[in-house]
């Protein structure tokens, strides 16, 4: 057998069930040994797709998964997704040929190139340590929650592997949550205590079968109020008191009540520029406590109160033990009040700036939002458009939504409700684009129809990259670089398989309607010619990051 067969064969008997990617002569063999031992291959067009599609599965299923490229080019038309994954600790094995030779022309320094990028590196180096070098990249994929990058040599791909050597597989469990100190869970809870208006804030690291559960039980006990980052919205979706998001896509209601809270507790949060609006949501004398199993984490974005190092439900349950009894907090009957009229974006009065021509994105967004089934799956691109969805689309909990933004760059949305989709079989798909997203991916469009998905893609389309259109325009630059004539994206997916329609009007909408109640034989582009007079809410508060 093969160094690349029994590697693919070892990681596939170790949990990889899903791998990404394009094939090409570097990683062929390993790519089929992988499906021959029972993993699903996923083809995509580019292995940029391919990466982000892995990230986003894993991120969704709560399992790792590996991407697998060809040497040279291949690797690095996938470094825009590794980057991403990277810097959101995605657990992710990327499986890339690698060409030693001098003068192989696919020969590059693969390892710095990772390692520009935040993923950390591995190498299959003999055949006979080749399935246990395979395995421990991925036990730290797993165990450290980072994007590992494994190459594998061609010449040591081709050796035979030496009678004896196990390509079984072994199990690789979950890493233990981390136990926080009494002492912090003392302090957390005296902390809680002495607040009178709590609000709690969960990151990624609360996105854990329990983590919910305690943390809404605690919140419960002290009255606290409970929002997520954008990564984990959804998470307290049907939870009383649930702010939904806080920071910059949050409604004026929710800015107001986490900028009025006396404790912010950040659960595996990083309460970052996003989340706090660079700390203006932290009001004047509040006390801030950050709760993260990793202690780099803990202050990393901003000054804390108090800093406990722990897995958010493990931590959440020890201070729930402490607790007496339940406590009215910042659940008063004028909160609640006032979140039942004003706690949601939709719930805010607007002037419809709709013409005959092109749609209100707020009016597109609510009137999506009430006819597609509640059960579905949001991906979301970057863009000046990207707020609208993120903020106006429901979603039942935190696997229905998928929010690749660490990196920030356009064009990742489709690859990411492909891989999304995949972790979540029984929702409807659902991408949420910019024009020059939806162009720049446009060749997933094809993996979308040939995987059968029953996806709805739609189009926030102004014709322009919004964001600096938005940016520049007032301060009278030209905007002719960042400006396009018309795209007709509706025929673009009608020639790869899609239904389409174009909507211009609230009225047009009746198509969607009508594919909704249809069979959905085919997916669905929606190419809505949104407004495009001043740029959206948010758009100024992300400018002041760069």
């Amino acid at each position: 057998m093969k160094v690349a067969e029994a590697v693919g064969r070892a990681l596939t008997a170790s949990g990889i069930d899903h791998v990404f990617g394009v094939v090409g002569s570097g990683n062929f063999h390993l790519t089929n040994a992988m499906v021959a031992a029972g993993a699903r291959f996923v083809a995509a067009r580019h292995e940029g797709g391919a990466a982000t599609m892995a990230d986003a599965y894993a991120r969704t299923s709560g399992a790792p998964a590996a991407l697998s490229v060809h040497q040279g080019p291949g690797l690095t038309n996938a470094l825009t997704g590794i980057t991403e994954a990277a810097k959101s600790r995605t657990p992710l094995l990327v499986l890339a040929a690698e060409a030693t030779q001098q003068r192989s022309n696919f020969r590059i320094d693969q390892a710095l190139a990772a390692h520009a990028v935040g993923a950390v590196t591995a190498r299959v180096t003999t055949a006979h340590d080749a399935v246990d070098q395979a395995l421990a990249a991925l036990r730290r994929a797993r165990h450290e929650r980072c994007t590992v990058l494994l190459n594998l040599p061609l010449e040591v791909q081709a050796l035979d592997v030496p009678d004896g050597v196990s390509v079984a597989g072994v199990q690789i469990p979950a890493p233990q949550p981390v136990e926080p100190s009494r002492k912090a869970v003392a302090e957390l809870a005296r902390a809680l205590e002495a607040a009178r208006r709590p609000v709690f804030v969960a990151g990624r690291g609360a996105r854990t079968p329990g983590g919910r559960d305690a943390l809404a039980a605690l919140a419960d006990r002290h009255g606290a109020l409970l929002a997520t980052s954008a990564v984990a919205r959804g998470l307290f979706h049907g939870v009383p008191f649930s702010l939904d998001v806080s920071g910059g896509f949050a409604p004026p209601l929710v800015a107001e009540l986490v900028q009025g809270a006396d404790l912010i507790v950040g659960w595996g949060c990083a309460l970052n520029m996003w989340t706090m609006r660079h700390g203006r949501l932290i009001g004047p004398g509040a006390t801030v406590v950050q709760v993260d199993d990793d202690p780099e984490a803990l202050g990393a974005h901003r000054e804390i109160g108090l800093g406990v190092t722990g897995d958010v439900e493990l931590t959440a349950r020890r201070v729930l033990e402490t607790a007496g009894e339940s406590r009215e907090g910042y659940r008063t009957p004028e909160t609640a009040t006032a979140l039942a009229a004003r706690g949601r974006w939709r719930d805010v009065p607007y002037e419809d700036e709709g013409t005959r021509e092109r749609i209100d994105p707020r009016t597109l967004s609510i009137g999506l939002d009430d006819i597609l089934p509640a059960e579905r799956v949001v991906g979301v691109d970057s863009g000046n458009f990207m707020g609208y969805p993120s903020a106006y689309l429901s979603v039942p909990d935190h696997k229905g939504f998928c929010f690749t933004q660490a990196f920030q760059s356009i064009g990742l949305g489709l690859a990411t409700t492909i891989g999304a989709a995949l972790a979540q079989p029984d929702r409807l798909p659902v991408a949420t684009l910019g024009d020059g997203g939806a162009l720049m991916s446009a060749v997933e469009l094809d993996t979308v129809r040939r995987l059968g998905l029953p996806m709805v893609v739609v189009v926030y389309n102004d014709e322009a990259y919004g964001a600096e259109v938005h940016h520049f325009g007032p301060h009278g630059f030209p905007l002719g670089t960042v400006t396009f004539p018309e795209t007709d994206i509706a025929a673009v997916a009608r020639g790869y398989g899609f239904e389409a329609v174009t909507v211009r009007t609230p009225a047009d909408l009746k198509a969607v309607r009508d594919w909704v109640a249809g069979p959905r034989s085919a997916p669905l582009l929606i190419d809505a010619k949104v407004t495009r007079d001043h740029g959206s809410w948010w758009l100024e508060e992300a400018f002041r990051g760069h």
